[in-house]
Order: C-alpha cells, then sequence, then structure tokens
C-alpha cells in the first residue's frame, strides 16, 4: 500500500475557518486529518503541499520513517508551521494505519486507558460575548449573563468551564485580549487595578451559577507579561479555580509565576515538539501541560506525555477547533496515563455537525470515545464543499 494522491480543504465555521487534510491510497484507503490555519498559522496549507511530494509513493504504515524524511526536509526550520504540517500529515497518516489494521488508533499505541474522557466546556460565554448570532445562542452583556452561562453547564451535567477576562464598560462587557487583538492594552501588556477586579469578577460570576464544585479555568493567553500574571493570579486566588492558564515563551517566567500564585498553573498550547518542551518541564514551570495534539501529531504529543510523566505533570489536550480535531484529542487521552482533563468547545457556529459523519456523544460531562477504525470520525467532504471560507472567517 503507496499513498496515491491528498487534498486539501478549508470551509467556512463562522469566525475562523476549519481545514482538513484528505490523504487516499493506492488501495482506495482514505486517511483525514484536521489542522487549522485561521489563527497564526499562516501558509500552513502552502507548507504541507512542499512536504507532501516527499509522502507521495511511501507507505502510509512506515510512520517513523516518513516522519524521519520530513523533519530531515525541515531540519533548518524547525517547529512553527512546518511542525504543523508535519503533524497534519501524521495524524492523516494514522488514520490511514487504523483502518488498514481495522482498528481504532489509540489501539495502535497499547490500547485504551479510559473510554469515557472528562471534559470542560471552553470558551465559556467568550463566544456568546462575540459571535452569539452564529453561535445560535443568547448574547453575553453582562456578568450576570456570565452567571446564567455557568448555570447551564451546571445543569448539562460539566464538571468543568473555562473562560476569559471579561471587562465592563458603559455597563457592557467585552473581552480583554492586548495579546491578540490591537485596543485597550496592546502592545504594552501591562496589568491595572481595574483589569485585575474584571479578571476576578468575570470568574465570581461564573461561579456563582455554577456552584462551588464545578471546576473554572481562566484563560489569559499571552494578555500580560509576568508582572501582570502574577498579579492576576492574586485577584482570582480566593476563587478557587481549576488553573489559571497562561502563555509566555519564557519557561523560568512561568516557574516564577507558578512558585508564588495562590492557585495552579496550566500552559504550553502553543509549544512544539519534545525539544519546546523540555526547558519548561526542567524548570518546573507547569502545574498541568498542555499539549495541542493538532499541532504536535498524535505521536509526538504522546512523547511528550511520556516526558510530562518523569517530570509528575499531567497533560491536558488544547483543543477547540472542529470534530475530527476533538476525535484526535480524545484518541491522545485514552492512550496517555498522565492525564488531566479534555478541553472542547461546546458553542460553535450552528452549522458545525453538518462538516463530520459523526457528532459527538457527551454524557454527564464526558466525552464517549468513538470505537470505529482510525479516528472514527470522518469529514463530509459535500458539507466542507458546500460553505467555502469567506472573508471573516479568521481568528479564534
Amino acid at each position: 500500500m503507496k499513498i496515491a494522491r491528498y487534498e486539501t480543504f478549508k470551509c467556512d465555521a463562522g469566525w475562523r475557518t476549519f481545514s482538513f487534510l484528505k490523504m487516499v491510497t493506492d488501495s482506495g484507503i482514505v486517511g483525514w486529518s484536521e489542522y487549522n490555519e485561521s489563527f497564526g498559522s499562516p501558509g500552513l496549507s502552502g507548507v504541507i503541499d512542499v512536504l507532501m511530494p516527499s509522502v507521495i509513493g511511501q507507505d502510509p504504515m512506515a510512520l517513523e520513517l516518513i516522519n524521519a524524511v520530513l523533519a530531515t526536509r525541515s531540519t533548518q526550520s524547525r517547529g512553527g508551521v512546518v511542525r504543523q504540517a508535519i503533524a497534519a500529515i501524521e495524524n492523516a497518516l494514522l488514520d490511514i494505519k487504523g483502518k488498514a489494521l481495522g482498528v481504532p488508533v489509540y489501539q495502535l499505541f497499547g490500547g485504551k486507558l479510559r473510554e469515557r474522557i472528562p471534559v470542560y466546556w471552553s470558551h465559556c460565554g467568550s463566544y456568546r460575548m462575540r459571535n452569539a448570532e452564529l453561535v445560535g445562542e443568547p448574547a453575553v452583556r453582562t456578568y450576570d449573563d456570565m452567571t446564567r452561562v455557568g448555570a447551564e453547564v451546571k445543569a448539562k451535567g460539566f464538571s468543568g468551564l473555562k473562560t476569559n477576562i471579561a471587562i465592563e464598560i458603559d455597563g457592557l462587557i467585552q473581552a480583554y485580549r492586548p495579546g491578540f487583538v490591537v485596543g485597550r492594552g496592546f502592545p504594552e501588556r501591562n496589568w491595572d487595578a481595574f483589569i485585575a477586579r474584571s479578571a476576578a469578577k468575570t470568574v465570581e460570576a461564573f461561579r456563582k451559577g455554577c456552584g462551588p464544585d464545578v471546576g473554572i479555568m481562566l484563560d489569559t493567553n499571552f494578555h500580560f507579561r509576568t508582572e501582570g500574571f502574577r498579579r492576576i493570579a492574586e485577584a482570582v486566588g480566593p476563587t478557587g479555580l481549576t488553573w489559571l492558564e497562561l502563555d509566555a515563551h519564557d519557561p523560568r517566567s512561568i516557574a516564577l509565576i507558578r512558585r508564588d500564585s495562590p492557585c495552579p498553573i496550566a500552559s504550553g498550547e502553543t509549544l512544539l515538539e519534545r525539544r519546546d518542551f523540555r526547558p519548561y518541564l526542567e524548570a518546573y514551570a507547569f502545574d498541568t501541560a498542555i499539549v495541542d495534539v493538532v499541532w504536535n501529531g498524535f505521536y509526538e504529543s504522546l512523547k511528550i506525555a511520556a516526558m510530562a510523566e518523569v517530570y509528575e505533570v499531567n497533560v491536558a489536550p488544547h483543543n477547540f477547533y472542529g470534530h475530527l480535531a476533538s476525535a484526535i484529542s480524545a484518541h491522545f487521552c485514552a492512550a496517555v496515563p498522565n492525564f488531566r482533563v479534555m478541553e472542547i468547545d461546546i458553542d460553535s457556529v450552528k452549522w458545525r455537525d453538518e462538516f463530520f459523519t459523526v457528532a459527538p456523544t457527551i454524557e454527564n460531562g464526558d466525552y464517549v470515545l468513538p470505537t470505529g477504525p482510525g479516528w472514527g470520525v470522518e469529514v463530509n467532504e459535500a458539507a466542507v464543499r458546500a460553505r467555502p471560507p469567506t472573508a471573516a472567517s479568521g481568528g479564534i
């Protein structure tokens, strides 16, 4: 069996674009992977196009060999969109291999440790604050609205939620995102007392709705520098966060924050390969290491998780994409012993389910692991072609 051809697809997912790689063998087996080009990874499809000639004609069962070839082709430009392109290729190859052997991907790596994956509701309230019409839910305009969403999370059986800082201006709340968007706080990313109080008020609003037993994570991304992250941690400390999530490209800075923080620290979603994770683990920067399986590739992500376990650190996948990416992340969660919890977007565009043959089954806050061969989820090619990207499809 050889890889015969491939094709990439993009489709309109409202405020972002979903992207897919389809790989076809000469025996007719099709492998799929999902990747993300619409936020922070420009030109990713073009990199896949450059790398795929080294894959055409190869045996898809020889995953390590193909990875070694692709690593050699990109030695001088390791990481970045190159790693993400290799990840998309790796994940499609694994789908083929699982289908060829008639087993789920997790079965290729020692089998599953769990078949029900605890998940938390990510971007909770955040998407309804910015894109309520596309989501098809009532808009979140006040902290009281956040409280109502928190109650919804509890009523639907989720054990956790993750949200982002909202600030109140003229009686209405808006997202605070200077690390991503030009506006208030950009580019200096300083903290002030108002922002710190707003972070605490955001968490308190959700806590009022979801009660004491639902975990709350606050994701601050790249929106502050070290000083600011420390002050935000102090402000939200009394709220009992499951974790404060943050990103910084200096491991010792995060280790400093973790040392003094009154709440656990999670980070790592933008790191690529074991080489990126190593200095953070050596600095003991994480309570939870966040691994993006779509960016790193499934096999490389397993290796990252194995390295994290040596440092007594559990891992959680970064997963805010479509249903295929969720399935890939769920296989990762099923296969690693040091698993924490899985991220998933519950809110999305109203037509997201159209793009996939199977929508996730979530019962009592658990994602039920697919049992079909490969990833157990297929892309609906016709539906994807029917919704091409628009000028508005981009961002997070």
